[in-house]
């Protein structure tokens, strides 16, 4: 279902009570796609739909009837590439297949998603470490392999099919029960959302992330040994961090500063996450876009926290 949304995922952890995303919004793809493409992925989600859009181009001949079709293709693509109907989509098919399943009605979920945009590179890469590492940070997990639901353990197993001479953790990670449906072996009709490849994911500049595939294993790795010290190890934390990866230093992120973000990254910001300059130069365009605040040029939430963590 998601799959016919104008979105990409970065990242994604599914828990056992909440999940969590990273999400890319394709909005030149939207753009791309002519009236029939639009029609035929609207449908596809709301089947409904299609008795409106038979009409309508039955009735083509008449102005108002073009104008009306025009206005839902248009409405539609909008919806295609908006994060809340996404969410509403993804979140409705979960409570409709569980309430049939524990035969009862209601939400499945708490309550509304809540969402944070990351501004620049430190932000979305930070972002998706923390996600990636949720159930190591949860206890669940000792491995990012065995991170089950996970985007990283994804990327691992996409890796370790490519490999001709495989290790011992590649082999046992590919032999995983918990991974037949990324490995193609269950049957299913639906078509599912593609996980965006690191190579696609674009910084500010709209070029390519500083960071290959392998450096981000490599550095989700170390963070990973390096969570599962003690707190009272914190300075052996930092040093094996600091040691091994170039990455943090491209990115300008200490290895403190790192460890703090993946360990609690949702506590630092409100609805945007980023360096000074990123957080400041989206609160002038909310400014600017009509967005009223009580104080709007003496306080901008997360500055305390971006310097913190990333530097001025």
């Amino acid at each position: 279902m998601s799959a016919q949304f104008s979105i990409d995922i970065c990242a994604y952890a599914i828990m056992s009570n909440h999940y969590h995303l990273v999400l890319y919004v394709n909005q030149q793809q939207a753009d791309s796609w002519d009236d029939a493409e639009v029609i035929k992925r609207w449908t596809d989600l709301f089947p409904r739909n299609a008795a409106l859009v038979e009409t309508l181009q039955r009735n083509k001949s008449t102005t108002a009837a073009q104008k009306l079709l025009r206005q839902n293709v248009e409405l539609w693509r909008e919806r295609l590439a908006d994060i809340s109907w996404f969410m509403r989509c993804i979140n409705e098919s979960i409570a409709r297949q569980a309430n049939r399943e524990d035969e009862c009605s209601g939400r499945f979920w708490e309550g509304r998603f809540k969402s944070q945009a990351l501004l620049d590179e430190k932000a979305l890469v930070t972002c998706m470490a923390y996600v990636d590492l949720n159930p190591i940070r949860a206890g669940i997990s000792e491995s990012l392999e065995s991170s089950d639901f996970t985007s990283i353990q994804e990327r691992l197993i996409q890796h370790a099919r490519k490999v001709k001479n495989r290790s011992y953790r590649q082999q046992r990670l590919l032999s995983r029960r918990s991974i037949r449906h990324l490995l193609g072996e269950r049957k299913s009709t639906v078509t599912q959302a593609r996980l965006r490849s690191m190579a696609e994911l674009e910084g500010l500049s709209e070029a390519p992330l500083p960071i290959t595939q392998q450096a981000y294993f490599e550095l989700l790795q170390s963070t990973c040994s390096a969570l599962q010290l003690s707190d009272s190890a914190t300075s052996r934390r930092v040093d094996s961090l600091d040691k091994k990866h170039t990455v943090l230093q491209i990115l300008g992120i200490t290895a403190d500063a790192w460890l703090r973000s993946v360990s609690a990254f949702h506590r630092h910001y409100s609805i945007a996450a980023g360096a000074e300059a990123a957080l400041i130069h989206f609160h002038e365009s909310r400014i600017k876009a009509g967005v009223s605040f009580k104080h709007p040029h003496k306080w901008i939430r997360g500055i305390h926290s971006s310097r913190l963590l990333y530097g001025t």
